[in-house]
Parts: C-alpha cells; structure tokens; sequence
C-alpha cells in the first residue's frame, strides 16, 4: 500500500472554502479503483492548514492517480489557493488500509 500524508497550508480567505474547492478532486480521487482512502482534517494547531491521509492499493495505482485529469485540474487551480508549498510524506506500508489499534477499545 502506498501511503501519503499531505499538509496544505491555504491562503486565510480560502481557509473557510477549502473543503468545497476539494470536493471535486476528493470525490473524483475516492472512485479510483485503487484508492483506498482519501480523507481531509482541519489541523487544531495550525490556522489554515489542511491535512490530507490518503493511500493507494499499489505504486501503480498511485501513479494512476497523478496522470489523471482530475489531479492535474486540482494542481492547476490549487497554487492560487495555498500560502506555502505542501509537505508530504510519501512510504510504502504494509496491509491494505485501516487496522484496529491493539491498545485500546471502548468499554
């Protein structure tokens, strides 16, 4: 699994839209047959950043996803949205998505 944690720090006057100028681009990203997640939050530390958690089944399917139109539309139109330029992480991981966390469970 191909795994990539995206931080988008956005321009202030974009912060309170941001998740509707991405609906397109996440909603298009998740009926990839190869997405496994693509999920956006609201950093609690830092004003106007976003933060983006998403996974691909393979590297192929990763690559399938930068070479599609709606990829290339979303960084078309994002550099005009975004204060700085995003930090990424980017790995290869073991499993095929969500696990449970073996040191705690409701009660």
């Amino acid at each position: 699994m191909i795994f990539i944690a995206v931080k988008f720090t956005v321009r202030p006057e974009r912060s309170a839209d941001w998740l509707s100028l991405v609906e397109d681009f996440t909603q298009a990203t998740r009926q990839e047959p190869g997405n496994v997640f693509f999920e956006w939050s609201k950093s609690v530390d830092t004003p106007n950043q976003f933060v983006l958690l998403e996974a691909f089944r393979s590297p192929s399917d990763g690559e399938t996803h930068v070479n599609s139109e709606h990829f290339r539309t979303a960084m078309a139109w994002m550099p005009a949205a975004i204060a700085e330029t995003p930090e990424i992480i980017h790995v290869e991981a073991p499993g095929e998505g969500w696990s449970r966390m073996a040191e705690l469970s409701p009660v």
